[in-house]
């Protein structure tokens, strides 16, 4: 063992490895599918992040995987420890052949640092944390050191031996490119499936009431699939916006809320430096739903009172109730609501806040204000400084 292995932090306490695994044929070659412990897993394994040569006038991979996210590592170590935590697909290694060896007989591919029978040898050592390099998981593998449940948690994995760095790089590209990543909208949809209550639920049922119900003012106005229905309107939003620009006034943390919920156990409500951000927290946490959902019935009644042409307008030039018309507006609601002061304001209560604000339909256009966020941005900043009160 070398020098470097002693000084790497363990999380187990094994020197070798047997993993039961089943070989598998394709047209790459053979690899090898099995089961292995969460801690055994951190130990063998490293990433080889690609690095950018700048000084040569191009981009020389000397690896094959993407630098970590901070976010996205402490988001999956949040996610280990809910209750319903799962990683059904398999984290994808790379294992030198002398480090595996292969029983037909038993199923087991035994995993072990290699070590040189002596300093004459042209190989290198390879000690314990470098036996399998990470071609597809390394977020995984990072966020279950976050791991503090007492039950077991194995990973699926496939394990390729003795392949080159070209096909590492095919695998990483074909697994991480060539996919089709999961609609957000269709994600929210799901909830609607879910028993227990969560953020993401919530913001889903609100949703498809606001959609679905006659004379709601965003009445077939949201893509429930992230795609139009035969019955949507023409600049519908999508169920994601609806949910993402509602669900950051019910949590900071939508996972662990639910997380929560399924534990039954209670939920927080906001702490006093959190109470001007998450201003719908306690309607979630006492059940008010149909008092949350008339808050926005009356808020978006009242914009299309006061801008009746651009709110109705089919128009692809007029942007108040695209994508993001809306979620300026969602974003000014924070101020409207605060404003007020109401537990449930009126219709009436926006609607003399909007008809103070000086601007008319003609305004909302995809000139004043181009498609994307900066377009929401803009609009957003424009109804702050229009705003009759101070913000």
């Amino acid at each position: 063992m070398s020098a470097q292995a002693e000084i790497f932090h363990r999380y187990s306490d094994k020197n070798s490895f047997d993993v039961s695994c089943v070989p598998v044929k394709q047209k790459i070659g053979t690899f090898f599918m099995g089961v292995i412990d969460y801690r055994d897993l951190i130990d063998i394994t490293h990433t080889d992040v690609r690095r950018i040569d700048g000084e040569r006038g191009f981009e020389s991979y000397l690896g094959i995987q993407r630098p970590l996210s901070k976010k996205r590592v402490a988001e999956i170590a949040e996610y280990v420890n809910s209750f319903d935590a799962c990683f059904p697909t398999a984290v994808i290694l790379s294992v030198d052949g002398k480090c595996a060896e292969y029983d037909e007989q038993s199923g087991t591919l035994s995993l072990a640092p290699y070590v040189r029978e002596s300093d004459d040898e042209d190989d290198e050592d390879i000690p314990l944390e470098k036996i399998a390099k990470v071609i597809d998981g390394q977020h995984r593998i990072e966020g279950l050191k976050g791991y503090n449940g007492d039950e077991d948690f194995q990973v699926n994995v496939s394990i390729f031996v003795d392949i080159d760095v070209a096909s590492e790089a095919y695998i990483f590209s074909t697994v991480n490119i060539a996919q089709t990543k999961i609609n957000k909208s269709l994600l929210y949809d799901l909830y609607d499936l879910a028993e227990s209550r969560s953020p993401q639920k919530l913001c889903h049922d609100i949703a498809v009431s606001l959609n679905e119900t006659e004379g709601s003012p965003l009445y077939k106005r949201i893509k429930r699939l992230g795609v139009a229905s035969p019955h949507s309107l023409p600049g519908a939003i999508t169920q994601a916006a609806f949910v993402q620009s509602l669900m950051k006034y019910l949590s900071r943390k939508p996972q662990q809320d639910r997380d929560l919920y399924i534990r039954k156990k209670k939920i927080p409500r906001a702490d006093e430096k959190d109470k001007s951000k998450l201003i719908f927290r306690d309607f979630m946490i006492d059940e008010k739903d149909f008092e949350l959902t008339d808050i926005l019935w009356f808020y978006f009644s009242a914009i299309s009172k006061k801008w009746p042409i651009a709110w109705n307008s089919e128009d692809k030039g007029v942007m108040l109730r695209r994508t993001n018309g809306f979620m300026a507006l969602m974003r000014y609601l924070k101020h409207c609501y605060l404003y007020i002061g109401k537990f449930v304001p009126s219709e009436e209560d926006f609607l003399e806040i909007f008809e103070a604000i000086d601007l008319d339909d003609n305004h909302f256009t995809t000139d004043n204000y181009k498609p994307g966020s900066s377009g929401e941005s803009g609009l957003y900043k424009k109804l702050v400084e229009v705003s009759p009160f101070e913000i």
